[in-house]
């Protein structure tokens, strides 16, 4: 079996749990170099994978400086640094794992697209929902014919009002002149999963959303700039930095997140709610995101999509795929899919774990899928259906540009005219 050589540029949560997978499958890949500014990220890689030394460096610059030295290059920095050290990996001959999104402005992510043509070089974006068993069951059952043709689709992206609070409200994707707009960021895996389960190109995109809650306008009364400055609303707030970052001890994403630590102290938390907006009052942060949101899709066969992206709820994904011979129809949990059939008017349960691998990974068994998917994809070069590669990658992208012109418009767009005009 061949092993693949890889590099990691960007070791925060995504490159660290694509590496970590990787480390699974030591006859398929090996870790040989990682770029990341943080010294504690950069070390838990390098310890890892026992990298030497003269392959880990600070920046992407450095790294990409230094003749190709292994198959792919896994881009996981932020949105807005894709592009460059994209680019720059593959006029080098590597193959790409680049996180989504592509990147934050269409014609960025179209010259990506152009350049990895050009040189001949695969690249796979991480739309990790295509690899979990629960979007497998669904696109199996579509494929199969069991409710016929797919007329209607309601899917819900429901964040989690807390999960807004920590990374589209504080965090690094709060503000979309530092990240991307908050359908392009968080949705464009929706963008892509329904198009793949759809099966046909988009023709028509309309959109409406806001940011309404997270503003000045609702802080509460008294609220200081800092929760641990001593808010009067400390003990009902559910926004608390205190009881989120500092006393929820167990919590092995916001801390590190916070802190940009891999395992930090309390004292290391504190000091970054007292001096990060990870610790400031919600409702005062530089965030300009949308925290609601909603897409209306018409697809080329006529099958419509309404999409609703929200923060004000538990968390969780829900669906609904209507049909002319029956519906499928998901509990929210990613665990429970029922078929109901017109024929008999039948329910049945479908066994998810039936397709793919297991439940055991992040994004419901996605991060584990797209590691396995990676490595047949660049030791075959076969390109399945299943694949996000980065061209159908891009044209699923441009839906969501195409949706969030129409929120700013107020006008429907048309897809393939948005897109021929980048």
């Amino acid at each position: 079996m061949e092993k693949l050589k890889v590099i990691v540029i960007g070791a925060g949560g995504r490159g660290k749990g694509y590496t970590d997978t990787m480390a699974k499958y030591p006859e398929k890949y090996q870790v040989v170099g990682v770029a990341e500014p943080i010294d504690d990220r950069r070390e838990y890689v390098k310890n890892k994978h026992n990298i030497p030394e003269e392959n880990c460096f600070v920046t992407w610059e450095h790294i990409l400086e230094r003749p190709k030295f292994a198959d792919i290059a896994i881009i996981s920095t932020m949105d807005r640094m894709h592009f460059a050290p994209a680019m720059e990996a593959i006029r080098k001959g590597y193959n790409l794992l680049l996180e989504k999104p592509v990147a934050p402005t269409a014609e960025e992510c179209k010259k990506i697209e152009a350049e990895s043509k050009k040189y001949g070089v695969k690249i796979l974006v991480c739309h990790v929902l295509r690899y979990t068993p629960f979007f497998l069951a669904l696109k199996n059952l579509i494929d199969s014919g069991e409710i016929g043709k797919v007329m209607s689709i309601q899917h819900s992206e429901c964040v989690g009002n807390t999960h807004q609070s920590h990374s589209f409200v504080r965090g690094n994707w709060g503000n979309s002149e530092r990240s991307s707009t908050m359908l392009l960021q968080k949705s464009c895996h929706d963008m892509d999963i329904l198009q793949w389960l759809v099966g046909k190109e988009c023709k028509r995109a309309s959109s409406f959303g806001s940011r309404t809650y997270f503003t000045i306008e609702n802080a509460p009364e008294g609220a200081p700039e800092y929760c641990i400055e001593g808010c009067p609303h400390a003990d009902t707030c559910y926004y608390n930095a205190v009881k989120l970052y500092l006393e929820a001890k167990s919590n092995d994403w916001f801390r590190p997140a916070s802190t940009g630590l891999v395992n930090p102290t309390d004292e290391e938390v504190e000091h970054a709610i007292r001096t990060t907006q990870y610790g400031k009052c919600v409702y005062k942060c530089d965030n300009d995101v949308v925290d609601h949101q909603v897409v209306n899709l018409e697809f080329e066969d006529g099958t419509v999509v309404d999409f609703n992206m929200c923060a004000f709820n538990e968390g969780g994904r829900f669906i609904r795929i209507m049909g002319t011979k029956g519906e499928i129809v998901n509990s929210g949990d990613g665990s429970d899919v029922t078929l109901y059939k017109f024929s008999d008017k039948s329910h049945t349960k479908i066994d998810i774990n039936a397709y793919g691998n297991t439940i055991e990974s992040g994004h419901g068994g996605g991060d584990e899928g797209i590691i396995n998917a990676l490595y047949d994809y660049i030791t075959s070069g076969v390109v399945t259906e299943q694949l996000s590669e980065i061209g159908i990658s891009v044209k699923n992208h441009m839906i969501a540009f195409a949706a969030e012109e129409s929120r700013i418009s107020g006008k429907v767009v048309n897809v393939k005219e948005f897109a021929d005009s980048i």
